[in-house]
């Protein structure tokens, strides 16, 4: 339930002068929600990036950094429109764990269900509360950073408190199963250098990652690095922001393939 501010951090240690721009996705942050919706589509993820990337750059390509979830509609876009994109980095968007067809009753099952209850968001009394529950599930999470960064995650909400600005129907699970073939065949198509960024303490639910399984796939890549930042965790622009940005910017710095788009 993340938001664009939670990059900000990392833009403060950038040394390099770059034009940045941070979106929100759709229905995160102060993206406008899509009304009486029931869950949210990579494809419309993916129009999203394509419609913002012309708007603001429509005939050079561009460098993309993204985290998690964003991480892996980036993959996915820079294989769909590999002109479109110079350098590609990922930070721990790993793709999901693969799938079979035989777990799809299951999937539709547990999602009807799902929609039949009316979505309730949470209200935290104080936005200090808030900062509490933020440092619970993160706590490399700096006090004075999770404050900053509550204000912009949520909203004040009179008179109850403190609510999310995402929508909660991003907690709503996919009805669709993650075709890892599909993504591997898109990933196949990335022209772009690519540098994957790590954590070195990664949480229960990314431990798959290091998985053989796993790091076989990462063959489909034309050209990955594998960097690891230490004393991180799944958010590693909260975590370590300045060693981040010099991981970046090294990585921005070096010489682009022949192969690989230009300006």
């Amino acid at each position: 339930m993340d938001s664009s501010a939670s990059f900000q951090f990392l833009v403060d240690e950038l040394r390099l002068e770059r034009r940045v721009y941070a979106p929100d996705w759709r229905g995160y942050g102060l993206t406008s929600r899509a009304s009486a919706v029931d869950a949210y589509w990579f494809a419309d993820y993916l129009a999203d990036l394509d419609a913002l990337l012309a708007a603001l750059t429509p005939e050079e390509p561009v460098d993309l950094v993204a985290h998690s979830m964003g991480g892996n509609i980036a993959c996915l876009y820079a294989g769909v429109r590999p002109q479109r994109v110079r350098r590609l980095i990922n930070l721990e968007g790993y793709g999901l764990p693969a799938t079979t067809p035989e777990q799809a009753p299951e999937r539709y099952r547990a999602w009807l269900d799902e929609i039949r209850e009316p979505m309730v968001e949470r209200v935290w009394p104080s936005l200090e509360h808030l900062v509490v529950r933020m440092r619970r599930n993160n706590p490399r999470l700096d006090p004075a950073r999770a404050r900053w960064l509550a204000q912009h995650w949520a909203q004040e909400v009179e008179p109850e408190g403190w609510q999310l600005v995402a929508d909660p129907a991003h907690r709503r699970r996919n009805p669709y199963l993650y075709r890892l073939e599909e993504a591997l065949a898109c990933w196949s198509q990335i022209t772009a250098p690519v540098l994957l960024v790590e954590s070195s303490h990664p949480d229960a639910w990314h431990q798959f990652t290091r998985e053989p399984a796993y790091r076989e796939r990462l063959k489909a890549f034309k050209s990955l690095q594998l960097a690891t930042l230490a004393d991180s965790g799944h958010m590693l622009h909260h975590d370590q922001p300045a060693a981040l940005a010099r991981l970046i910017e090294a990585f921005l710095l070096e010489p682009l393939p022949t192969t690989a788009a230009s300006v």
